[in-house]
């Protein structure tokens, strides 16, 4: 029901998705470390949250979700509904800034795609209640190069810094949406 959900949309996601390539690397990630708890930040109309949603499908896990438009919120809410994901994913409509706090964790894997001048922030607000061993990744991310940077400062510092952390091993798929993917060592 899910691939066939993906494969009916397939080209269709736009304003403010990640491409399918991205969503293939988020739904590996889970499936082959057998992540079961992942918080996203950044819902939009729900594209990365199914993918998310199918590989927690085969580890048994959860999706918390935080989305901060109100019509971009209620079109994932229904694309959950629709792919059949929507009882494995908890969506929160708010602004993350003020609702990250009462989200305990500890979380496997973490996915940010929301606003790109606090990333460097939710990382180092989220980081201790990343598991070891956990990831943590963020969307829209590409080296420094001027063509590919995506216009945003907040991106840029959050990249140097990640890569900068002993206790982080991060790497960068540029192929679609630009994907920093970075595992807590210890």
């Amino acid at each position: 029901m899910i691939r066939d959900f993906l494969e009916k949309r397939a080209g269709t996601w736009h304003e403010h998705n990640i491409p399918e390539y991205d969503g293939k690397i988020l739904y590996d990630i889970i499936v082959e470390n057998n992540y079961t708890r992942i918080l996203e930040i950044g819902t939009s109309s729900g594209h990365s949250g199914i993918w998310m949603a199918w590989a927690l499908s085969k580890t048994n896990g959860r999706l918390i979700t935080i989305e901060i438009n109100e019509g971009r919120y209620q079109k994932a809410v229904s694309n959950f509904r629709e792919a059949g994901v929507s009882d494995i994913i908890d969506a929160i409509s708010g602004n993350a800034h003020n609702i990250l706090d009462e989200l305990e964790g500890p979380f496997d894997l973490i996915f940010c795609d929301a606003d790109k001048d606090f990333y460097k922030q939710y990382f180092t607000d989220l980081y201790p209640r990343l598991v070891k061993g956990g990831c943590y990744t963020a969307h829209n991310v590409y080296d420094t190069s001027p063509k590919r940077q995506f216009k945003s400062n907040g991106i840029t510092e959050f990249y140097q810094y990640v890569k900068s952390l002993d206790y982080m091993e991060t790497t960068l798929d540029e192929s679609a949406g630009g994907l920093s993917i970075s595992y807590k060592k210890y």
